[in-house]
């Protein structure tokens, strides 16, 4: 198998994301390998990231490699004055693969037509989560045994939200009938609506957030509204707490239906959710593991059946 970027969500076939589904599937079976013993990933992260970063670092090690970088750009030489080109370029010398978060969108497709190594984008902006979303689609598949024709509910900031941006792209594939539940102000970009409209995904639009509007989702995606987006924070104040699920609004709920969320979550889900039988994002991140195992055997060229016949298990 050949080495691949992972950098755009929509470049990938509905195959091949199942492909990777499967192989985050024998991972959760067994984390802990030496399939990439001997190599070096590097993270550089531009913007402050927890699960992210954590699960990245922790696939890599849990498969055997070492992993080098940084967590803030001032302490690089980017603080200095060093280009984009010249900081992937240089870690490229020493990193068999670049895990890339920053705050431009393209940054990362940019960085993968310059670097000799993959580049894995780990979020560029308000543009794309790659990595997110196939965690996502795991956590979707695990739960509801399948991604096809199902309804799934995107709540909250869906203006600036990568991870759900990522998610439509994906599931285009998958026969998927979205409703979009957000304030005007916050409302799916003209741009993913005209996306779904060329791709034939159904879709609704809401502005309201109640036990009824719910009652018919298969997923309940909630996303936190994001201040960092924000250029004028009397806007944010306006909107952050719009919505917040609470676990009476669960009443009417489908016995499959599933809360997810891509953390943190700041007052959007109340923490009268976490023991409800609906409730399904801590596992969710923990789902991210494997996932992003499954990413670095796909950019490195391991195969599902490599995998499978792996017998560094440890």
């Amino acid at each position: 198998m050949e080495k691949h970027n992972f950098v755009n969500i929509q470049c990938l076939s509905g195959e091949q994301l199942l492909y990777l589904i499967e192989m985050a599937q024998e991972f959760e079976k067994h984390p802990n390998r030496e399939l990439l013993k001997g190599k070096v990933v590097a993270t550089l992260f531009y913007e402050p990231s927890t699960r992210t970063r954590l699960s990245f670092e922790t696939a890599a090690n849990r498969l055997g490699a070492r992993v080098i970088g940084f967590t803030d750009a001032k302490v690089s030489s980017v603080s200095k004055g060093e280009t984009l080109k010249d900081t992937i370029l240089m870690v490229s010398n020493y990193a068999d693969t670049i895990v890339m978060r920053h705050h431009i969108e393209g940054a990362a497709q940019y960085a993968s037509e310059v670097a000799p190594v993959p580049i894995v984008n780990a979020g560029d902006g308000a543009h794309q989560h790659p990595s997110q979303c196939l965690l996502d689609l795991y956590s979707i598949h695990q739960t509801q045994g399948t991604l096809e024709n199902l309804n799934i509910y995107l709540v909250g900031d869906l203006k600036y939200g990568r991870t759900v941006h990522s998610l439509i792209m994906a599931m285009r594939h998958f026969n998927p009938t979205f409703h979009f539940i957000a304030p005007k102000e916050l409302a799916m970009p003209e741009e993913y609506k005209l996306y779904c409209h060329e791709h034939g995904i159904r879709f609704t639009e809401h502005e309201d957030f109640t036990p009824e509007i719910i009652a018919g989702a298969d997923i309940l995606y909630m996303t936190r509204v994001q201040k960092e987006r924000f250029s004028d924070l009397m806007e944010y104040e306006r909107v952050k707490n719009v919505y917040i699920l609470h676990r009476d609004m669960l009443s009417m709920a489908k016995p499959n239906m599933r809360v997810l969320h891509p953390l943190p979550r700041v007052n959007e889900i109340a923490y009268d959710v976490d023991d409800s039988p609906h409730a399904y994002y801590i596992q969710q991140a923990r789902n991210g593991l494997f996932a992003r195992e499954a990413i670095f055997c796909h950019c490195l060229g391991i195969s599902l059946e490599e995998v499978r016949n792996d017998k560094t298990i440890l």
